[in-house]
């Protein structure tokens, strides 16, 4: 199977320093092809590993599964190697008897890059997906403390990042205990979530009710979309979430949180959630 990283040579050049050439590690992009009952569905651009993730958490985000029970098997497919070995780029997912196929008119054979999560979307209307999993009611509520230390325990798992610079990630993070249930890492924000949403599609964990979504980057439209799908309450990332992210995290319920670093926080949405060290509700802008 292909790898998660490639090296190749590269020209090194620095003031007051010689050309160096050698080798260096770059994060692998490759082409996914993601299929349902054979038919194309849809094509991204992802880091090769956690590809079965990948597909059910993008399938969960599209509306077209809920949980677990809704996904028969998920294969890999031939390739189109010289040789007539698997490529590893082609995954097909059996739905479970029952599990409406996606609507050849309503769904689309598209295309995604590594930067973009619903740049394949047909209308606006199409983009904000009705979760099977409302947030709103859920109760969990989360320490200040215990958010500003997500950001370092995220970056402390990401194995390619550390060796090629290049990689966001997410991790889910079970607020009561503490734990971090799983970090994946993509050259897409939106595959990185896809990768975690789906690994708790498959582990039988959705909807994450208690549970905080960790990323590394910005936060768009399409990821608190993807939270919400799988039933997740609080969003924290490290940088800015955009106006329609927050727009939606207010509609839905879910607890926004942005530029989580060295301590400090801004919380956009829902922050009865988000309990300060002093013992006071709420959070300071």
């Amino acid at each position: 199977m292909a790898r998660s990283t490639q090296r190749r040579p590269v020209t090194r050049i620095r003031p007051g320093h010689d050309v160096v050439v050698r080798a260096d590690t770059l994060a692998a992009e490759e082409p996914l092809e993601i299929r349902v009952g054979g038919r194309e569905l849809a094509v991204t651009m992802r880091t090769p590993g956690g590809d079965f993730d990948l597909a059910a958490g993008f399938l969960l985000s599209e509306g077209v599964v809920a949980q677990a029970d809704d996904v028969a098997a998920i294969t890999y497919r031939g390739g189109e190697l010289a040789d007539g070995s698997n490529t590893f780029n082609v995954v097909d997912v059996t739905l479970a008897p029952g599990v409406p196929q996606p609507d050849p008119e309503a769904s689309r054979a598209f295309y995604t890059t590594s930067s973009c999560g619903i740049c394949g979307k047909a209308s606006i209307s199409a983009v904000r997906t009705v979760s099977r999993h409302a947030v709103a009611g859920d109760d969990v509520v989360v320490d200040t403390a215990f958010v500003s230390e997500l950001p370092d325990r995220l970056r402390e798992q990401q194995a390619v990042f550390a060796t090629t610079g290049g990689l966001h990630a997410a991790a889910l993070v079970d607020a009561a205990s503490g734990d971090v249930l799983v970090v994946r890492e993509d050259v897409g924000r939106h595959n990185a979530v896809d990768k975690v949403i789906g690994w708790a599609l498959r582990e039988g964990r959705v909807p994450l009710t208690g549970c905080v979504l960790q990323v590394s980057g910005r936060v768009g439209f399409e990821l608190v979309q993807k939270a919400s799908m799988a039933g997740i309450p609080v969003l924290s990332a490290v940088s800015a979430p955009s106006s329609l992210a927050a727009d939606l995290a207010e509609e839905i319920g879910l607890t926004l949180i942005g530029f989580v670093r060295g301590g400090s926080m801004v919380v956009y949405t829902r922050a009865d959630r988000v309990r300060h060290e002093h013992g006071a509700d709420g959070a300071s802008g």
